[in-house]
């Protein structure tokens, strides 16, 4: 279906640019400008194409270096089905190795965590429909990103992936809400806590425009006084949080979850008095 689609969008293009050609007259003094609209054209088919491309083959990657995760998150979903229009944790490690999650946040139903440890943002933005879209949420809250900056992605290049992320959540759930938590500055990777900044700005301004969304804000309060990361949030490994960290996660986060709407109750319909 793709590439009958993009076969009648380049005739399109193609088309247009000949109509035009003849109505100038195809003259000498037009010829240029229409074989660069007809390059143009061409072109931007290839570039949709190639994007295309790219994200079924990352696509395809991610699934093939998640099966096992994959795999296992189906198996349990069959033996206990999740409530549909709950809130969705999903992201990387720090979401998978979350302790009870659920009763951190007792205070909303029907959380859902899916985390895959070691995952990237631009993985997510591919397996949202697994991790996230099969579930209609009413909310959806996204944690990931470091791993991509570590991998040697750009701070835009994650803008990115999280917008193609936000994109298959609209397409799947289209009224959910979307809660990006910004990328914390773990201590053992400090050396790329510019591109963390830089990441967790561009990402929030993005949520501006985006509409029933919002972004908190862990990174600042979980640096010191000295603008460092403060190692005491952390395991002895300085990347993954201890229960202190996880106990700070879980006071700016709650104020952002969205309650179940509530039930419509109708009242019976009163008899009408006899005449």
């Amino acid at each position: 279906m793709r590439l009958i689609e993009r076969g009648q969008r380049l005739k399109l293009q193609l088309a247009l640019s000949f109509s035009c050609a003849f109505l100038l007259g195809a003259t000498n003094l037009y010829a240029q400008p229409v074989t660069k609209s007809i390059a143009d054209a061409v072109a931007a088919d290839a570039a949709v194409t190639a994007a295309e491309q790219a994200t079924a083959t990352q696509s395809l990657a991610a699934h093939a270096r998640w099966r096992q995760e994959l795999d296992a998150i189906a198996a349990a979903d069959h033996a206990q089905p999740p409530p549909l229009e709950g809130v969705v944790f999903v992201g990387s490690s720090t979401i998978r190795l979350w302790p009870h999650l659920a009763q951190d946040f007792s205070q909303v139903p029907n959380v859902i965590q899916r985390g895959v440890g070691g995952s990237t943002l631009a993985e997510h933005s591919v397996l949202e429909h697994q991790l996230v879209g099969q579930y209609k949420p009413r909310q959806v809250v996204v944690y990931a990103g470091d791993n991509d900056l570590v991998e040697g992605q750009t701070p835009l290049q994650v803008l990115h992936s999280f917008a193609r992320f936000a994109n298959a959540v609209r397409a799947d759930a289209p009224n959910a809400r979307i809660t990006f938590i910004s990328v914390k500055p773990s201590p053992s990777r400090e050396k790329v806590l510019p591109q963390i900044r830089e990441t967790n700005n561009i990402v929030s301004a993005y949520l501006r425009t985006l509409g029933n969304s919002d972004y908190v804000d862990v990174f600042t309060p979980m640096l010191g006084a000295d603008g460092r990361p403060r190692t005491e949030l952390f395991r002895g490994d300085q990347l993954h949080m201890n229960a202190t960290g996880y106990a700070l996660w879980q006071s700016l986060i709650a104020s952002h979850l969205v309650p179940p709407a509530p039930a419509i109750v109708t009242s019976p319909t009163a008899a009408a008095p006899p005449r």
